[in-house]
């Protein structure tokens, strides 16, 4: 008989959110006569307020968006484990081009057009590339990966994502060897997204959104980069059409609607850690034993079951789950000066 042994990162059943529960930020923020988005990091200062909420407090959104089927192979992560429900993940995200509150991307992106589009990999390489909307679909083999998500703001959710190794495209582009580093930007387009039009609106953010890796970073097997979710595309308040994901690292790493993906020998800037350094920095692994200066990272809350009351709460994990994977790019370093 054959018995399969699980990996330490794959997420057990009690650690899924439950269906039951989602709770509208911008609502609880209003009754508590809370306004966050005059402070260009103000959503992300709550998160301590946050943490009591665990809401049956729903706002329903109409979702006009169409989202096509895709085909996946099944992957090692996550493998055979139950999923945190969709409409969690698609109502419940922060994407500040479309707006700060948690609402807001599904409710201001329904418009939003993904095709045509054009992601372009330059910079220290050998092979530039240019890839369609048609190409991030059918170029790379498709995966579909369970993966945990942790935001900086102490939340988290367990979500199957749709996509191809980051690391698959860049040996694709060749890079040179004086590369270290990749830089990432999203979409610039202020008429489709107001937050990018309205220093108010989009949190006081200097778009367009860039990050950075470090190359090993960006070529680890788990960093992967999305085209969809829950067996479809991505909607467009989810990253539409291609977004990062890399699950060891704060969500806010994870940048969504990418146009360009750029080799450099230099670490690049990276819109957080020029917003307020001392707080979010290059590296922004998941450490519980690093604290955001204005709370705790010990510990987190699943969007789960129970009144606005009675959140639930479990301990964070160093690498969110995922040393076994990932330690090693950090062998050496002072993960606290490093954070």
């Amino acid at each position: 008989m054959l018995i399969r042994v699980p990996k330490k990162s794959e997420i057990k059943e009690h650690e899924l959110t439950p269906e039951s529960v989602y709770h509208s930020r911008r609502d609880i923020l209003k009754k508590l006569g809370i306004v966050t988005a005059t402070l260009p990091f103000a959503a992300q200062s709550q998160a301590n307020i946050f943490d009591i909420f665990g809401g049956d407090d729903e706002k329903k959104a109409d979702v006009i968006f169409e989202r096509s089927a895709l085909t996946a192979k099944p992957s090692i992560y996550g493998a055979d484990l139950p999923l945190t429900p969709e409409k969690k993940v698609l109502t419940y995200n922060n994407f500040y081009e479309f707006g700060t509150g948690k609402n807001d991307p599904v409710e201001n992106s329904q418009s939003f057009s993904v095709d045509p589009w054009k992601l372009e990999v330059t910079g220290l390489v050998n092979n530039p590339i240019s890839l369609t909307y048609d190409d991030l679909l059918k170029r790379f083999t498709l995966e579909e990966r369970l993966y945990r998500m942790r935001c900086v703001e102490a939340w988290s959710m367990n979500i199957p994502w749709i996509g191809f190794s980051l690391g698959d495209l860049i040996r694709a582009a060749d890079p040179l060897g004086s590369a270290k580093y990749v830089a990432f930007e999203t979409l610039y387009d202020p008429k489709q997204m107001p937050g990018q039009a309205s220093q108010f609106v989009g949190g006081g953010i200097d778009y367009p959104y860039v990050e950075g890796l470090r190359l090993d970073e960006a070529m680890n097997d788990l960093t992967l980069l999305s085209v969809g979710l829950y067996g479809q595309t991505l909607a467009p308040q989810n990253g539409a059409p291609v977004r990062l994901v890399v699950p060891w690292k704060y969500g806010f790493k994870s940048i969504k609607s990418i146009v360009k993906i750029h080799l450099l020998e230099s670490q690049p800037a990276t819109t957080w850690n020029l917003l307020a350094r001392h707080e979010y920095g290059f590296y922004a692994n998941v450490n519980p034993q690093v604290d955001h200066p204005r709370w705790s990272q010990g510990s987190e809350r699943f969007i789960g079951e129970g009144s606005i009351f009675s959140s639930r709460r479990q301990p964070s994990t160093m690498f969110n789950g995922y040393q076994d994977e990932v330690a090693s790019l950090y062998k050496g370093m002072d993960l606290r000066s490093n954070y």
